[in-house]
């Protein structure tokens, strides 16, 4: 039978497989051999062991579309970053951190602002304009007056979305409304938990509707651009991309060098300055990790 791993928890899989249900499986030796460890996400075949208790084995991993290293998911089609307008402020600088990890792993990501009940229009209008000016589609929303949920709804749908967010930011207010009524975690999952005392929270999938899974991931309250050499970093700020080869200097980095196109636009007002100025910050986090290394 084939499903999908929605939650792994101390050594357990639970798959879904549909209308069958969701089964609480383990992985069998052959993985370890092969060093592969299932991730939520992955689609799977299973083995049967108990219909009743819904137990069974992990028999196979299908082949992956893409993985993501943190969180540790599968076949992720897009990523959502929701960011509050108000209470708490926007931390720009962890939101231009996710989006640079989202642009690395080669995940198309949207931006949400939610709460746009707690400021102005104009306040809301600004920050979309930075990040739509960027290429991103951004959503503005407020769970609290349930405005903004429809068009959200319709990006995510058919689609498995990986949700991020620090805490605080209505992301669970949201991702109620997104399901109409659907459990944030089904009954099997639970009632199997009870068994033990698992008190850390995992990445799992929320069906929303057939084809539509949102994957919630704990534990985005500080993102650090890792695994990346300083070099590589002007790549994963979209708006630099129509400036490349047009700075003096081949091989220019943005930061110090004159002639530089981005430096440019940043004075013409083509480029934000606070996108620029945590460009600047993560180049030179990425130089004092480059020094510690050597």
């Amino acid at each position: 039978m084939k499903g999908k791993i929605i939650k792994g928890i101390a050594g357990f899989y639970y798959v879904d497989t549909g209308e069958s249900g969701v089964y609480e499986c383990k992985a069998k030796g052959i993985f370890r051999k092969d060093k592969r460890k299932p991730l939520v996400g992955d689609d799977v075949e299973i083995e049967i062991l108990e219909e009743e208790e819904k137990e069974g084995n992990l028999t196979a991993l299908l082949p992956r579309k893409n993985e993501l290293i943190r969180p540790a998911v599968a076949n992720i089609d897009q990523a959502l970053v929701i960011f509050a307008l108000e209470d708490p402020r926007p931390n720009i600088a962890l939101l231009d951190r996710f989006l640079v990890m989202m642009e690395q792993q080669e995940i198309p990501a949207a931006v949400c602002f939610n709460k746009g009940d707690l400021v102005t229009p104009e306040e809301a209008q600004a920050y979309e304009k930075v990040y739509q000016d960027c290429g991103y589609p951004v959503f503005l929303c407020s769970a609290a007056r349930e405005e903004g949920i429809e068009e959200l709804k319709e990006y995510l749908k058919g689609r498995t979305t990986v949700v991020a967010g620090p805490s605080g930011v209505g992301k669970s207010s949201l991702t109620n409304l997104f399901q109409d009524g659907v459990c944030m975690e089904t009954g099997e999952i639970s009632r199997k938990l009870k068994r033990g005392k698992h008190t850390t929270r995992h990445s799992q999938l929320i069906a929303l509707e057939s084809g539509t899974w949102l994957c919630d991931t704990p534990g985005f309250t500080s993102l650090y651009t890792e695994n990346m050499e300083k070099e590589e970093l002007r790549q994963y700020f979209p708006e630099f991309h129509p400036m490349e080869g047009n700075c003096r200097f081949q091989g220019c980095v943005h930061v110090k060098e004159p002639g530089c196109a981005v430096k440019e636009a940043l004075e013409e007002g083509r480029i934000h300055r606070s996108r620029y100025e945590n460009y600047v910050m993560f180049y030179e986090e990425l130089k004092e990790q480059e020094k510690r290394r050597y």
